[in-house]
């Protein structure tokens, strides 16, 4: 189903540098979690910078493979870094500025456990957009996934507009 998700009239519905050029600077270190076939990697390598600052994670080879493939073809592979994850676990050991979880946060079986490693792995200022389909998502279990994160330590900033979604951004607080 991911290849339904990445056409080009999806730029038209979900505009990457729109969602993510408020957030995402040069230089920064980001992740975009449950990448697929990359379409919001690629367009992250682009706001990024030069080096590799962007971490694609997937459960699954074969979208790690595909983006492989895209991100040569648009000359970004030297941007990203692809990482295929275990079943239950993100297994990076970085401190990120911004995180990526598009549309992929629902579909994880323990979500306390991922919202605490993903704090884990952002830095004191870090922040996180996690995006999830209206169709699927209702708003009562979407603000019960932000009152977790909250528990957690983070704290909402902002609430954008994506189409077809809940969405916040989530800045950590504390240590």
């Amino acid at each position: 189903m991911a290849y339904t998700f990445d056409n080009p009239i999806r730029k038209l519905i979900h505009n990457p540098n729109q969602i993510l050029g408020g957030y995402i600077k040069k230089g920064m270190l980001v992740a975009d979690i449950g990448c697929g076939m990359g379409y919001f990697s690629l367009a992250m390598a682009k706001l990024v910078g030069n080096k590799v600052k962007v971490y694609a994670i997937d459960l699954q080879q074969k979208m790690l493979d595909t983006l492989k493939k895209r991100s040569k073809k648009q000359k970004l592979s030297e941007r990203i870094s692809l990482h295929k994850c275990p079943q239950n676990k993100l297994g990076l050991n970085l401190k990120f500025d911004f995180i990526l979880a598009f549309w992929m946060v629902h579909e994880v079986p323990d979500q306390d456990k991922l919202l605490k490693e993903i704090y884990s792995m952002l830095n004191a200022d870090g922040k996180l957009l996690i995006s999830e389909p209206l169709f699927h998502v209702s708003k009562k279990a979407f603000n019960v996934t932000c009152q977790k994160a909250h528990q957690i330590g983070f704290e909402i900033i902002d609430q954008p507009k994506i189409f077809f979604s809940h969405a916040v951004v989530l800045k950590k607080i504390g240590n």
